[in-house]
């Protein structure tokens, strides 16, 4: 399988070579404040299948052990990187150029969600991470 996705002005271009192991839709805080969005989706891939096919994204360390990238000129939102996930890359599904070929498969830090988020469908909701345990739905 192979994934293109790049940010909204076209200066950064990337490339995924295997199919994600997980998909979902993160409520956190933090990732609202980093995407200036309700919610955001992530794919998980391995770091050795995901590729950087043009221009440079910028880095920001958001907290410690954690890396977000995106643009530096139009500012999309790209990547998450965390040290606890070792060899993985989060890619935010919606820098795909075909993000309907991904469907959620859970939602987490449904704790911090924001209030007026009605979450529909069956999916798992998982208060904080999908690692710390069972959902609560």
């Amino acid at each position: 399988m192979e994934l293109m996705g790049g940010c909204f002005c076209g200066d950064v271009r990337y490339r995924v070579t295997e199919a994600p192991s997980w998909v979902g839709n993160c409520h956190c805080s933090s990732c609202r404040k980093a995407s200036g969005a309700a919610f955001i989706t992530y794919a998980v891939i391995p770091l050795s299948q995901y590729e950087v096919a043009k221009g440079e994204p910028q880095v920001y360390q958001s907290s410690p052990g954690v890396e977000r990238s995106f643009c530096g000129r139009c500012g999309t939102t790209l990547t998450y990187r965390a040290d606890q996930f070792h060899g993985d890359i989060q890619i935010t599904v919606a820098s795909l150029d075909h993000p309907e070929d991904l469907q959620p498969m859970c939602h987490v830090w449904v704790a911090e969600r924001l209030p007026w988020i009605h979450l529909a469908g069956d999916e798992p909701r998982y208060p904080g991470s999908a690692l710390d345990g069972n959902p609560i739905n």
